[in-house]
């Protein structure tokens, strides 16, 4: 029996480079599906994949690949009808490209979260933002990278950058933005955990310089100073980016508390999230730990192997073959 090659949907020429040598490291075939340039039949309904794999990131438009995000909610609908199993479908890219559905999400578990307003309009900012305590921030709906997110400290910030015209764009790719009760990290420092398959993979916590506005990556600690105003620092989001590392992070293996692991597990089972992440914090303002972002994607920390003690990457290719079921098909010896 001939083995359908797995087909990896992506946009970005990088971030993957790790998963395709393990694949190629095993002989496993697969196929490259770019997500940016791509078209498909809806009325084919012959099974191309053992298994698609969606690592299509909410920050796509930072790239030029805006159509990718919005493409990937169609073709993973259509891979879902035909039977193709999916890694992170349609729901879980929902999820991911929603931080409205995150936070509706935290608060169907009862998951303490960051209060927040979704709002449609700048005029719907200051009057949300009356119903939050200050300092606050505002962020687009459709994320990716911290890009546009400011941070307000007073209401007379915000009504000053509203009367500007400042956050017309803040309203991002589906006219939606999120305003945030903003919690100063204690120790400046957050905690990233990952999960692979209802398990927990690995947790690290990433030490911020108070002094910079920092983008924290897993794959790589960078710095995007166009991604953030002069005045919206300290605020942590953990993603991927493009700029190259400009000053390296402490990172350290961080052991959650167990409570917070099992939220995470659950917010990955209501999502149907296979594989990702969610970062929480302990917040300065009450002490308290807030979970605040939820990632279907995860490049997985840089030298994991020190890091953590294994690579994530080979434990999800060990994965993968199980959803494709080439790990059965090897032990039984069928081609």
């Amino acid at each position: 029996m001939e083995t359908r090659p797995i087909g990896i949907l992506y946009e970005h020429p990088e971030w993957f480079a790790p998963l395709f040598a393990e694949l190629d490291r095993r002989g496993i075939p697969y196929e490259r599906i770019p997500a940016h340039e791509h078209r498909f039949d809806p009325a084919d309904r012959a099974v191309p994949y053992s298994l698609v794999v969606n690592r299509v990131s909410p920050s796509s438009y930072l790239r030029d690949h805006t159509s990718a995000i919005f493409y990937t909610q169609h073709y993973l609908a259509y891979l879902a009808e035909i039977g193709v199993p999916v890694v992170n479908g349609v729901r879980a890219h929902l999820m991911e490209t929603s931080k409205a559905r995150q936070l509706a999400l935290l608060a169907a578990l009862g998951i303490p979260h960051p209060r927040s307003r979704v709002v449609n309009h700048p005029d719907q900012l200051a009057p949300a933002a009356a119903e939050l305590d200050y300092p606050l921030i505002v962020k687009p709906n459709i994320g990716g990278s911290g890009a546009l997110m400011r941070r307000f400290d007073t209401p007379g910030e915000l009504r000053a950058a509203l009367d500007a015209g400042e956050l017309a764009g803040i309203f991002g790719l589906d006219h939606t933005a999120i305003a945030q009760e903003y919690h100063p990290a204690t120790g400046n420092s957050i905690v990233r955990v990952e999960a692979l398959d209802d398990r927990f993979l690995y947790a690290i916590r990433i030490h911020n310089d108070a002094s910079q506005g920092f983008n924290l990556c897993p794959a790589d600690i960078c710095q995007v100073p166009e991604a953030r105003p002069a005045a919206a620092t300290d605020d942590f989001e953990l993603c991927p980016v493009d700029a190259p590392a400009k000053k390296a992070l402490k990172m350290e293996v961080a052991g959650p508390p167990g409570r917070v692991v099992e939220d995470v597990l659950r917010i990955f089972r209501a999502a149907h999230i296979d594989v990702g992440g969610v970062e929480y914090l302990e917040s300065e303002r009450d002490g308290q730990i807030y979970l605040y972002d939820v990632n279907a994607l995860s490049n997985f920390v840089t030298d994991a192997p020190t890091l953590v003690g294994f690579d994530p990457f080979a434990r999800f290719v060990d994965y993968l073959e199980r959803r494709a079921g080439i790990a059965h098909r090897r032990l039984v010896g069928v081609a």
